[in-house]
């Protein structure tokens, strides 16, 4: 396998807090999703408050963004969301089925931090539709397609029970929850070996369901976070058929290194497109948005042909 899977593009990086037009001090940690001849990035942004929103930036080409002149979520004061939005909303991630853009986000508050599930057609108005954890859930991602009639997703419940795994759930209906599965825990003395989380929502291809996930090791200067790739069952979800055993990106560029959070690269979406590659889009530091390119096939060779242990 080449040693580097994914190719930094040249520019990076793509987004910072002095493309945004409203008072922001970071831009990371975006949702990327194709709508019509357009990309779309939702990023998550902290304020001075230290609480985050997240905010909206449109590309023709998937490289060069340029940001709404106004939020796209901010905590809302109203409803049953608003005890659970109270101290930001963060990290969200977009999947699209049918003519529905469904974007999952952390809702944080008092209270904790849920995942909560919004929709929009147009990204022009947004509906919200159901807070779907309890506390302690994040990283969570809807797979594109139904499985015998029923949604899934992948998350990350916030345990030291089986530590920081990534678990399948399912629903009807996209607010009752159900049949949770754990799939795939962190390697003891591993790249990921101290948590590990669902990165960008799958992507299908004629192999199975590729996953780029993120994965933690801690270091005597810190925890450092790195992408992964591993690869579901087309049929069933719930089957690993493989994770690449050696990570396919790590902080090396400055501002990956240092930053709001140091030594992080951390995607919450990837966009595959029709010759074959994916770009991939990750937050460095918990400050800026960055991209890079990868081809799918060696992604899901790795998977299958460098594989380690699942759980």
């Amino acid at each position: 396998m080449p040693n580097d899977i994914v190719e930094r593009y040249s520019g990076n990086p793509i987004l910072t807090k002095a493309d945004i037009p409203y008072p922001v001090e970071t831009v990371h940690n975006a949702a990327v999703v194709k709508h019509g001849d357009q990309y779309i990035m939702l990023f998550r942004s902290h304020l001075r408050t230290g609480r985050s929103i997240i905010g909206l930036a449109c590309s023709q080409d998937g490289y060069k963004f340029v940001a709404d002149a106004e939020p796209f979520l901010i905590p809302t004061q109203e409803g049953p969301f608003a005890a659970y939005e109270e101290f930001g909303v963060e990290d969200p991630r977009v999947t699209k089925i049918d003519d529905d853009y469904l974007i999952t986000y952390s809702a944080y508050s008092r209270n904790g931090v849920r995942i909560a599930l919004a929709k929009t057609k147009d990204f022009d108005e947004i509906e919200r539709v159901s807070l779907i954890t309890q506390a302690d859930y994040r990283n969570t991602v809807i797979f594109p397609e139904k499985f015998d009639g029923l949604y899934a997703r992948l998350d990350r419940p916030h345990s030291e029970i089986s530590p920081w795994s990534i678990w399948i759930t399912y629903s009807p209906d996209l607010v009752f929850w159900g049949e949770s599965q754990l799939v795939m825990k962190p390697e003891p003395y591993h790249w990921d070996e101290m948590k590990i989380g669902p990165g960008a929502p799958p992507i299908k291809t004629d192999r199975g369901w590729l996953s780029i996930y993120h994965g933690v090791f801690q270091t005597m200067d810190g925890s450092v976070y790195r992408l992964g790739a591993a690869l579901h069952d087309l049929h069933n979800p719930a089957k690993i058929l493989g994770i690449g055993d050696s990570w396919i990106l790590q902080p090396e560029d400055p501002w990956e290194i240092t930053g709001y959070v140091h030594n992080v690269v951390f995607t919450c979406g990837a966009v595959p497109e029709p010759d074959g590659t994916v770009k991939i889009y990750w937050g460095g530091a918990d400050t800026v948005m960055c991209v890079g390119e990868a081809k799918i096939a060696e992604l899901v060779d790795l998977c299958l042909q460098h594989s380690r242990a699942a759980v």
